[in-house]
């Protein structure tokens, strides 16, 4: 007897039932917040060419100064000499001299930090 009611439970059939959802609006919130980190490192070499320059006022080049005009002086010579040209008045002599080659380096490290927040609402109804 036992046996022919389980075999009646196991042959029964099944069926199933409809849901109905019991709301008719809603809505969603979602916050995404995204943290990004950059790091640069900005590295500048600059070059220049051999510089041979004077300036001065009441002064004048001699020896192996040859003058292509009277701005542009060519100081290489071993044996270029300056004079006071009028000793009763006063004078200023400057001298600039550079090797060609690298003149300047330059580096920056620098960090970008950027913070963003997305919201995002949804809104639904039945």
């Amino acid at each position: 007897m036992k046996r022919l009611l389980l075999l009646l439970l196991i042959a029964a059939p099944v069926s199933a039932q409809s849901v109905t959802p019991n709301f008719t609006t809603g809505s969603m919130t979602q916050t995404v917040t995204a943290t990004q980190e950059v790091t640069e490192t900005i590295a500048i070499e600059r070059f220049g060419g051999a510089v041979a320059t004077w300036n001065g006022d009441n002064v004048q080049p001699t020896g192996d100064a040859t003058a292509t005009s009277p701005a542009s002086i060519d100081l290489t010579g071993s044996n270029t000499q300056f004079y006071v040209v009028d000793p009763s008045q006063p004078w200023q002599l400057e001298i600039i001299t550079r090797a060609a080659g690298l003149v300047e380096t330059e580096d920056v490290t620098r960090t970008i930090e950027t913070n963003t927040t997305t919201n995002t609402l949804s809104v639904f109804s039945q």
